[in-house]
Parts: structure tokens; sequence; C-alpha cells
């Protein structure tokens, strides 16, 4: 009789599935990374979650009680609060007319002068700031480093100290109360922390990139127009999101370097209240009119804002 077949197949020894399974090797966390979980985990939490979500109920609220104010009728305005409307709600559009069509100068001419200032407010220093920023991370040069902590130190020199030197400049030049003199300025004040910024997010750039164009030939331009700029997109867009509201929002630099063919939309608002402040209730209405183009610059800026606010805090 022949011996009987075992059905399992042969027995395996101990240790013979070790040997013929591969093994897994386990990646070891860097410190980095492990700092990296740890902080998701902490902003993933409940209660930071809870902590969102009354920061952003007690920043609406007023936002909304703004909003209801300026469709609010003038009397109902001086008399209650804008949460007494649930009980006789009276709306109307009085106030964003009176805003828009009650003044002498046109309502566009304000507008227009604020676009005007703005948006070469904002490509000027981002442009300069692209290049110092290039120069400070990429080109060795004596007395870098001391030229960079000096250029970050400009950012704790308040506004209010340069207007005065400045003013007189621009007189010397014959520039005073045109759009240069504001252009300028706007430009000057935001390039200390333009440069500072950009400068950490072309340091965050692997330097093998910069490496390999320069073995394949590429001077500084190719470089920097071809291998940083497409990387770059992120931290330019956040830049240009905080310059663009600064700009568009500012009134002290307009009213010492412009005249009234350069006053933008700020001094319009401004003027709202009258020179003895009895026109009060169309400020609320003046406020949402100068918040449209603001809001829809930050909405189509956004995914780039957060990716440019993200970009650089983990390192692979």
């Amino acid at each position: 009789m022949s011996a009987p077949v075992n059905p399992v197949g042969p027995l395996v020894k101990k240790g013979d599935s070790d040997e013929s399974t591969p093994n897994v090797s386990v990646k070891k966390l860097s410190r980095a990374e492990k700092r990296a979980i740890a902080a998701k985990g902490r902003l993933t939490s409940p209660w930071a979650s809870f902590v969102a979500i009354v920061l952003a109920i007690l920043w609406t609220i007023p936002t909304f009680g703004l909003l209801v104010t300026s469709f609010r009728p003038r009397a109902d305005i001086r008399t209650s609060g804008w949460w007494t409307l649930w009980r006789d709600p009276q709306l109307t559009l009085e106030n964003y007319s009176e805003v828009l069509f009650g003044s002498s100068t046109n309502f566009v001419t304000f507008f227009i002068n604020s676009l005007v200032i703005t948006l070469p407010a904002v490509v000027i220093p981002i442009s300069l700031a692209l290049l110092a920023s290039y120069a400070f991370a990429w080109i060795d040069f004596k007395g870098r480093n001391i030229l960079f902590v000096a250029v970050f130190a400009l950012q704790v020199v308040p506004i209010q100290v340069t207007l005065i030197p400045l003013l007189s400049q621009y007189v010397q030049w014959g520039v005073n109360g045109s759009f240069w003199s504001i252009w300028l300025s706007h430009s000057i004040f935001a390039l200390p922390l333009a440069i500072f910024l950009l400068h950490n997010f072309m340091k965050d750039i692997p330097p093998s990139l910069v490496e390999a164009a320069r073995v394949d030939g590429a001077g500084h331009v190719k470089i920097f127009f071809q291998v940083l700029m497409p990387l770059l997109t992120p931290a330019i867009a956040s830049f240009a999101i905080f310059q663009f509201l600064w700009v568009w929002n500012d009134l002290l630099v307009s009213l010492t370097f412009g005249n009234t063919n350069t006053f933008p939309l700020t001094v319009r608002i401004a003027e709202l209240a009258g020179t003895r402040g009895s026109q009060w209730h169309l400020l609320s209405a003046g406020a949402f009119v100068s918040m449209i183009v603001p809001l829809i610059v930050f909405l189509a800026l956004q995914r780039y804002f957060v990716r440019g606010l993200l970009a650089g805090s983990v390192k692979g």
C-alpha cells in the first residue's frame, strides 16, 4: 500500500515562512513629519473645531449687523439697534442711493481712482521684491546677509515717521499730488515685507532644481522665469491679496500725498458722515459698497492664498 498523501501539502518548518516572505520595512518618521502629524491632530480635534466655529460666529455677527443697518431707514438707525429689525421690519435702498448718487462728485470717479492706485501699487512692489528675493536666495555676493537683515529691519519703521520726509522729497521732484507719489509710497512701505516673505518661499524650493537647471546651461533669467516663477504662484497670490486689501482700504497715504483729483474711494466714505457727523447713518452702506471689490479679489485668489500660507510649513 502506498503512503497516505497529505491533502494540506508539505509541512512548513518554523522559519521557512520568514525566508520566503519578503521583509516589510517600516519607514521611520523624521522629527518634522512627527511634528506635522501632531499639529494636524491638534487642529482637527473637536475642541479646535469648536473654537473655530465660535470665532467665526463672533466675526460674522457684527458684519451681519452692519449689513442689516445699511438697509434700514435713517430714523430707525438713529433710534434703535439693528437687532430690533424683527419687531418692525422696514428695509430701504435710500442709504445706497445717497452713497452712490448723493454727492456733487461722481462716485465712479473715486472708484476708478481706487483701481488706478491699487493695481500699480500691487504690481510694482511684487515685481521688485521677486528680483530682490531671487538675489538674496540664490546669488552669493558679499554682504548679502547683512543687507537682508537691514531690509528685514525696515519693517519696524512706522509709516507715520516717513510721511514728512517723503512729502518734502516729492515736492522737490514735482510729483506731489499725482498718482506717482502714491504708487511710490505704497511700494516703499510694502517692499520690506514682500522681500522677506518671497525670500522665505524661494529658500524652500529644493536647490536640486536650480542646480539641475544650471547644469543644463540655464542662466539666471531662465532659472527665474522658467523654474522658480511657476512654483512661486501661491506665494505671489498670497502677498498680492494682503497688498491689495491694504492699499484699497488705505486713507492716510492718499490724503497725505494725493489731491482732489487722485482721492480714492476711502476718502469719499470718510466724507459721508459730513463735517459734523450728521450723516453717520450712511457709513454702513458705504462700507459695503467699498467691500465688494476686495471680496471678489479674495474669493478669486482664495485657493492660492491657502496654498501660499501652507507652503514651506512642512519640508519633505
